[in-house]
């Protein structure tokens, strides 16, 4: 795929609409009488304690030296995310425009805790800044079901997806094409410039690729197809490009089977397939990486066992932050090594059928073996995270969720989680005790 022939399908998945008789534009009733804010409050504290001494030493705050690092990560902010989102036009053509800004600021951290929790940003110095701001727009134009995005932006796909999961969420700067169209199906085509993390400041620093430090490349494209045609399945299918680095492909499926009245059974498929392309500035990569989890749910109560598997030399690799659908990538690591083969169990309850709404609780433990490094090209991307042969490790994570359910306080969610990572020296994650606590607090209308 290359961005010829990206525009070409955009401009035909466009010229589907000509085919609708009924369409969103046509309920179009006005850029500021269907406009709409919200605005999110959140505070999360993330504290992680790394075991093994000098292992982890070098992972804690990167800026400072290593005797002023800590195996100690602690950080505590709070963010406020605005949104603001407009209607669109009547006629043929409906214009409209988003706009966010986000901001978050310290309520605790220091120079040898902030860094590795990246939920605030870090100065020259290696201190976490006091405050974090940022803040963008998007110009839509929707012909039909079929809607045309340019700005920085969110973005939601299998190979190339905008993160929320620390204090302020993940943008992108490019555009966006999404058609909905055709029944039950929804296509996507994109292009993008950049990517901007969770914590940073700016809008300049290229793409966050999780683990290779090659070069840059300087775009990513996509299209894509998900359709729910079949009762019960969701398939989707995705390509990407992102420059000079890698070719991507994305199969994926969610089908869910119901076996008598509160009981079903659900297949989660993912498999990634990744290809060095260009001037391969990650070096060589033949990657296929996949995932396969089962979920029985009996009224309340849900098990899953599921599996996880890396044909390659280097690690499943991702652009963005929220780019990887694999079942086994957990909290505190993505079991995505060099030919790395793992396997979880989880448990889920729902405490709405004893009489709780709202709360929830989850359970999981994957392991993961195999790991073999040993044969990655020496002059890529990936030598620096030193994986060797024989690599094993686990993790256990627990969680608990409540969200407030009626009152002043509607909406108003409380997340707790406690991990843990153990594993041996020939693979690249660390050993860490994490606790997270995340309050959210929404509030939204219309104008």
């Amino acid at each position: 795929m290359n961005t010829l022939s990206t525009h070409t399908l955009l401009l035909a998945l466009g010229g589907q609409s000509l085919l609708a008789c009924a369409s969103e534009q046509d309920n179009a009733k006005g850029f500021v009488e269907d406009s709409q804010w919200s605005l999110l409050n959140r505070s999360v504290y993330d504290r992680r304690d790394y075991e093994h001494g000098s292992r982890s030493n070098g992972a804690r705050n990167a800026f400072k030296p290593r005797a002023q690092r800590s195996e100690l990560a602690e950080e505590w902010g709070y963010g406020l995310m605005a949104d603001v989102a407009s209607g669109f036009t009547p006629g043929t053509v409906g214009f409209g425009i988003d706009a966010h800004v986000y901001s978050g600021w310290e309520l605790d951290s220091g120079g040898g805790r902030a860094g590795k929790a990246r939920l605030l940003g870090v100065d020259n110095d290696g201190h976490p800044k006091k405050e974090i701001s940022r803040g963008g727009a998007v110009a839509k134009l929707r012909f039909s079901s079929t809607e045309l995005r340019y700005g920085e932006q969110r973005v939601k796909t299998p190979v190339f997806g905008s993160s929320d999961s620390r204090l302020l969420p993940e943008t992108a700067t490019g555009w966006l094409l999404t058609s909905r169209d055709l029944p039950a199906t929804t296509l996507y085509g994109g292009h993008f410039n950049e990517s901007t993390d969770r914590n940073a400041t700016s809008h300049d620093q290229g793409f966050v690729v999780n683990y290779s430090n090659g070069k840059q490349g300087n775009s990513f494209d996509l299209v894509g197809v998900r359709n729910t045609s079949l009762k019960g399945l969701s398939a989707s299918l995705f390509s990407a490009l992102y420059d000079d680095t890698w070719r991507q492909q994305y199969l994926g499926a969610v089908y869910t089977q119901p076996i008598v009245e509160g009981q079903d059974l659900t297949f989660d498929l993912n498999l990634y397939r990744t290809q060095d392309t260009g001037k391969a500035l990650s070096g060589r990569i033949d990657n296929t990486t996949w995932s396969f989890l089962t979920t029985y749910k009996a009224g309340s109560h849900s098990f899953g066992v599921g599996y996880q598997k890396v044909d390659g030399d280097t690690p499943y690799d991702y652009v963005t932050r929220g780019a990887i659908y694999l079942g086994n990538a957990v909290a505190l690591s993505d079991f995505n090594a060099p030919q790395e083969a793992s396997w979880q169990a989880r448990y889920d309850l729902n405490m709405a059928g004893y009489g709780i709404p709202g709360l929830t609780f989850g359970a999981l433990y994957v392991r993961g073996s195999g790991i073999d490094g040993s044969h990655m090209d020496p002059n890529g991307g990936y030598t620096w995270l030193g994986y060797g042969q024989g690599g094993k490790h686990w993790e256990r994570d627990l969680q608990a969720r409540y969200v407030v359910q009626s009152g002043g306080a509607k909406n108003l969610a409380f997340n707790l989680r406690h991990a843990v990572h153990r594993g041996n020296a020939a693979q690249a994650e660390l050993d860490a005790n994490q606790i997270r606590l995340a309050v959210e607090y929404p509030l939204g209308g219309r104008f």
